[in-house]
């Protein structure tokens, strides 16, 4: 057997080979092959990477064959920053790079680089998460934007570079579900907004914190007239339980959301 392969069996008793390498006292697995030759092969390729600086994260499509695209991604980050990370992350000065695939490169600030290094990124139609005990989380989730936000509307990146999703490029416009900023002659509101048969207006507030209150008022409204649809409720950050509750009590929500319910004929969105 050549060295740094390993010949290994499957519980149907198929045989393959597994590729491993040592380097600065780091044991690095190289993943799986079907053949010894493959595998012989991926071992070279790790071993051309990590000890010829000129094989880059832009040349590797022209050079390497057998290793996977983020096993070159993780040896290269190893063999220029002296950083093991099993993910497909390259360290730049002031932020590190996730190569998603070849042509997709995120950019993160460092205080993510911990929760990378052991999470991996996955990504099913634009959809990005990673998964965690058992469970999927978008990964905007980590900067307060939930599963519903709309890019463009509830969510803007400042440079326009979606890919770049370091703290300072993220920008929360609309913080709540439901709720919507507007500018009316030269001011600021926050219009609530619930969609019955189409968006229905809660009403304006002075605040995104007070639309939403109303917003989750007009949801009660809708469940005790006996609406079985499904809404997301807002969790509010910034009141104490009481200064919700008084809060909910004072705020007025459109009474046209009342008279709509006086329709017996009214038909769930």
């Amino acid at each position: 057997m050549k060295p740094g392969v390993y010949k290994a069996t499957k519980k149907d008793g198929t045989a393959y080979y597994r590729g491993n390498i040592t380097y600065n006292g780091k044991h690095i697995s190289l993943g799986s092959f079907d053949n010894e030759v493959e595998c012989t092969k991926a071992y070279k390729e790790a071993w051309d990477i990590l000890r010829d600086s000129s094989i880059s994260i832009l040349s590797i499509n022209h050079k390497i064959k057998y290793l996977t695209f983020e096993k070159c991604i993780t040896l290269i980050n190893f063999r220029d920053n002296h950083i093991y990370i099993k993910t497909p992350i390259y360290l730049q000065k002031n932020y590190f790079l996730y190569y998603l695939d070849k042509s997709t490169v995120l950019k993160f600030d460092n205080d993510d680089l911990f929760y990378y290094s052991s999470h991996k990124i996955q990504n099913r139609g634009g959809h990005m998460f990673v998964s965690d005990y058992g469970m999927q989380y978008n990964i905007l989730g980590r900067y307060g934007i939930k599963p519903y936000s709309v890019k463009g509307r509830d969510y803007i990146f400042a440079n326009g570079d979606s890919t770049d999703l370091r703290y300072s490029n993220i920008v929360v416009v609309n913080k709540y579900h439901g709720v919507y900023k507007e500018e009316k002659k030269g001011k600021t509101v926050y219009a609530a907004k619930i969609h019955l048969n189409g968006d229905f207006i809660v009403g304006r507030y002075r605040d995104e914190a007070t639309a939403a209150i109303a917003y989750n008022k007009a949801v009660d409204l809708c469940k005790s007239r006996g609406m079985t649809k499904s809404f997301p409720v807002n969790y509010i950050t910034e009141y104490t339980p009481r200064e919700y509750a008084d809060l909910y009590t004072e705020i007025k929500i459109s009474s046209h959301l009342y008279k709509f319910f006086r329709n017996k004929n009214f038909r769930e969105a």
